[in-house]
């Protein structure tokens, strides 16, 4: 049995352990969903701060309640697990990214966050491992930015790991759409990365969107928030 199949069958079977980077207000409501689902995951982090209360089942997102979020970190279950030492990405059978990019003063994404981020995933980078890069960015990112980096393990995209990108969508102010309700795109580097990625956020969304290329779904979230953005102007 390949990596493929054997990712496939872990996700499918909700024994995949989720790692997700970035526990801000994309990364934490994942790590939820996924808990609220049956998985077992872990969060990882750069600021102490964000651990320590979180470990104390402490929310500081408005959305999402301490008391729920204590039943994660603090249950018998113990299913969620926040941390910031990133040699534990080893351990994990998916890398959700969910760092930010923002703007430079040449107003471009800056990546110093998700270059750093993706560099630290290439130490400890295993085999049937699946990332996902949820960051904004421009299209080409994945490919271009991304990829390289992992390649320089040794190991090939396609086959030892897998590789989406798959946008952050929120919809702040309504109580309509949530993180499970909102569609989700996929795109994939192969076929079998965008189909994994496809079977892993389809246990927490419900309705995935898979499309051709990375740059599609780069490209996606790029009109959506040149939309948001005009409509604003616009009021």
């Amino acid at each position: 049995m390949g990596e493929y199949e054997k990712l496939r069958a872990l996700i499918e079977n909700r024994k995949a352990l989720i790692g997700v980077i970035g526990l801000g207000y994309v990364g934490l409501p994942v790590v939820i969903r996924f808990c609220e689902e049956g998985f077992k995951v872990k969060g990882f982090d750069i600021d102490p701060g964000k651990i320590e209360r979180l470990e104390n089942g402490e929310s500081y997102i408005g959305h999402i309640s301490s008391e729920k979020l204590k039943s994660y970190v603090c249950g018998q279950t113990r299913s969620f697990i926040p941390t910031t030492d990133m040699s534990l990405l080893s351990t994990v059978d998916a890398i959700i990214i969910c760092v930010p990019t923002p703007l430079s003063d040449k107003k471009e994404p800056d990546l110093t966050y998700v270059i750093s981020t993706v560099e630290e995933i290439s130490r400890y980078l295993r085999k049937g491992q699946i990332i996902s890069l949820e960051s904004t960015t421009y299209p080409g990112t994945t490919e271009e930015v991304i990829l390289p980096v992992l390649e320089k393990s040794g190991y090939q995209v396609g086959k030892d790991f897998f590789l989406v990108f798959s946008p952050e969508r929120e919809d702040p102010g309504r109580k309509d759409f949530t993180t499970k309700t909102i569609p989700k795109i996929v795109g994939g580097v192969t076929e079998k990365c965008r189909d994994l990625g496809t079977s892993l956020y389809s246990k927490i969304v419900d309705k995935v969107i898979p499309v051709s290329s990375p740059r599609v779904a780069e490209m996606t979230k790029l009109l959506e928030n040149i939309y948001r953005c005009v409509n604003i102007a616009l009021v």
